[in-house]
């Protein structure tokens, strides 16, 4: 009689199967009694790789960072404004891919330095292109914040993409609103059409933070001084 071989359970098979199982529960749902159900253990099982459920989604928000990493090519001729577009694109998309991963991102404390390497390349760009140190921290926090805030949002009507939670039909709010003809005609502005309203805005936060940064004059508080160097340079 064989006996089958199980996989052996670690961090990284406990993060994979929750991140799976996230889709079909959400996080409300997500509770460790579930996922040691998903993977046929007992749940104090989990408890010798995660303390607590906080624990479990430093390590989830960690593996999506990586997948996110590895799905968004960079090149080091970027100047800052396409690394910072390129960046906040490639963390929009990692989060869309799981049902409250903008909930599950946010807040969470990365398990390891797997985000260093990118922070550092980053930073370097903006500073080569004539960000101070705190001005290139301030740049990349903003559009970062942006894009998480807009994808919070954005799953709180469209947990998945093509998945609508009941209560968004924009006739009805139109009808509802019916005296008040400026707030009923912004619903189609606030709950549809996301990728053309998540480009709109990432453009003008970045126009804001060349306008501060980069063109006001010189000696403006809260300014760089006007980038003389090449944007393209990385050294």
């Amino acid at each position: 009689m064989t006996t089958e071989r199980r996989t052996p359970l670690d961090r990284t098979r406990v993060a994979d199967t929750a991140l799976k199982l996230l889709n079909e529960v959400g996080l409300d749902g997500l509770t460790l009694r579930a996922i040691a159900k998903e993977l046929d253990v007992k749940a104090p099982a989990l408890y010798w790789h995660f303390k607590d459920k906080q624990a479990l989604l430093d390590e989830m928000a960690t593996e999506m960072f990586r997948r996110m990493v590895a799905g968004t090519p960079l090149d080091p001729d970027d100047t800052w404004q396409e690394r910072l577009l390129k960046s906040n694109r490639g963390l929009r998309a990692a989060l869309l891919g799981y049902r409250d991963g903008a909930k599950v991102f946010s807040g969470s404390r990365f398990t390891g330095l797997v985000h260093v390497e990118q922070m550092e390349d980053g930073l370097r760009l903006l500073t080569a292109a004539g960000f101070t140190l705190p001005q290139a921290v301030r740049a990349t926090s903003t559009t970062y914040l942006y894009t998480l805030g807009f994808v919070t949002e954005e799953q709180g009507v469209e947990p998945l993409p093509g998945e609508r939670r009941e209560g968004y039909d924009l006739t009805e709010r139109t009808r509802l609103m019916a005296d008040f003809p400026l707030s009923a005609a912004a619903g189609t502005e606030i709950f549809q059409n996301y990728d053309e309203h998540f480009e709109e805005g990432l453009e003008l936060v970045l126009a804001g933070i060349e306008k501060r940064y980069v063109s006001a004059p010189s000696g403006a508080r809260g300014t760089a001084r006007p980038a003389t160097t090449n944007p393209r340079t990385t050294t």
